[in-house]
């Protein structure tokens, strides 16, 4: 079978939020399936599946796994039988366990509350149901697990997509800032230098030549930010080849915007001038805003 979303761009960047639904009527009842995942550090499956359908756990389990890679993801599936095909009965054999158990229970807490009659009916395998054809509603299960699965991935790819766009356009005003410190740096270095030299005019008596030079020279070591700006392009270019590729890339974006948040209060650290704080600060909010949206990437 080919799955709708394997025909896809398979080099999309995917959401880990997004819900389906699928259903399925037939004469003997209907089905209902729904999918709903949000972001998680792994993958982390939950199932509420109707007794009669539980066997069908393993298998929807290993599928998620095989085409998913992150996410907490809830599946919940409803089966109302037709009454036309429907027969309860009750399993005698686990109802004598639950009430053997029961009794356990009632000799260690003589005050605990017992289960009233209804609630022993919906305990897991007392009532049974008989007259339906158990191998044809899980094959239609299965089949609706699929399509749903299907729906979720799309979705996830849609709402991915979005992200992506949102990603790239903070990423390009991270690149317009800091083509902007780079093109103030040289002036800012001049106007530092010409400061210190006034300042030290009054001690040109105390400091020969060399010794000013040696201090105008470590001065604009410790304000040059060329390696921060040069590591900040790399990492954007990094970014935005991560957002192309193929599989799953939001730990790898996340690992990016620790190294970009780094280089960005190395900025701030050296910042001498009031135009390269503000950039600082920007570069530092624009980041904050891609990592927030890169905890919800696949």
């Amino acid at each position: 079978m080919v799955h709708r979303s394997e025909v896809r761009n398979s080099s999309a960047v995917h959401s880990m939020t997004a819900f389906a639904r699928q259903q399925h009527a037939a004469e003997w009842g209907s089905l209902q399936l729904e999918l709903r995942s949000v972001n998680q550090r792994y993958l982390e499956p939950h199932f509420r599946l109707p007794e009669a359908l539980r066997e069908l756990e393993p298998v929807f389990r290993e599928t998620l796994r095989s085409r998913l890679h992150r996410g907490k993801v809830e599946c919940a599936l409803r089966f109302e039988p037709s009454e036309a095909n429907e027969t309860l009965s009750v399993s005698q054999e686990r109802l004598a366990a639950l009430s053997f158990a029961l009794g356990e229970v009632r000799k260690a807490l003589p005050d605990a509350p017992m289960p009233n009659a209804l609630e022993l009916l919906d305990h897991p395998g007392v009532l049974q149901t008989s007259g339906l054809d158990m191998d044809t509603i899980k094959q239609a299960a299965s089949e609706l697990f699929e399509q749903a699965l299907d729906d979720l991935i799309e979705c996830r790819q849609r709402e991915g997509e979005k992200l992506k766009a949102l990603i790239e356009e903070r990423l390009a005003a991270i690149s317009e800032l800091v083509s902007e410190v780079r093109t103030m740096m040289p002036d800012i270095l001049e106007r530092q230098r010409t400061q210190l030299e006034e300042k030290l005019a009054t001690l040109t008596a105390e400091l020969d030549s060399q010794r000013l030079e040696a201090e105008v020279v470590l001065m604009a070591q410790k304000a040059d930010v060329a390696e921060e700006l040069d590591r900040l392009d790399t990492h954007v270019s990094e970014v935005a080849r991560q957002l192309k590729q193929k599989g799953p890339v939001g730990r790898r974006l996340d690992f990016l915007m620790q190294e970009l948040n780094r280089e960005a209060n190395t900025l701030s650290s050296k910042s001498v001038v009031a135009d390269t704080t503000r950039c600082a600060v920007e570069l530092k909010v624009l980041i904050e805003q891609m990592r927030e949206q890169i905890q919800n990437i696949e």
